[in-house]
């Protein structure tokens, strides 16, 4: 109950702009074919940046090939689109932290903003 709660607090108070501004990058990035795979892991992200409450971030293992290509993307992708969605997340986590009930929610947002720049090798799980 307390999830749910928190979920839709943070819905209401600036998650769902944030997550609209995900799926506008994932639009955005599925106009090119090349695009495609960005565009797929931000309607991910911003269904997380939505209700991000219960589930978590981890790192997804892989090979050092893996790690390269995903090193190449997150590059891409912050130079084009995650560096907006990190300064949306940055600004909307000092917004937040203004109040001590806003803390919790600061703290996502930062967490998302780190995301933003870097999401290859990342993976959403449920805790």
């Amino acid at each position: 109950m307390l999830r749910f709660l928190a979920n839709l607090l943070w819905f209401l108070l600036g998650g769902v702009v944030m997550g609209l501004g995900w799926w506008l990058a994932g639009i955005l990035a599925a106009i090119t074919i090349i695009g495609i795979p960005y565009a797929i892991a931000a309607f991910r992200i911003g269904a997380f940046s939505f209700w991000p409450f219960g589930r978590a971030i981890v790192d997804r293992p892989s090979s050092d090939l893996g790690r390269g290509i995903g090193l190449i993307g997150n590059v891409i992708w912050a130079v084009f689109l995650g560096w907006w969605l990190a300064l949306g997340h940055l600004i909307s986590a000092l917004l937040c932290a203004i109040t001590i009930i806003g803390i919790p929610f600061a703290w996502q947002h930062l967490r998302l903003a780190a995301l933003s720049l870097a999401p290859y090798s990342k993976a959403i799980v449920t805790t």
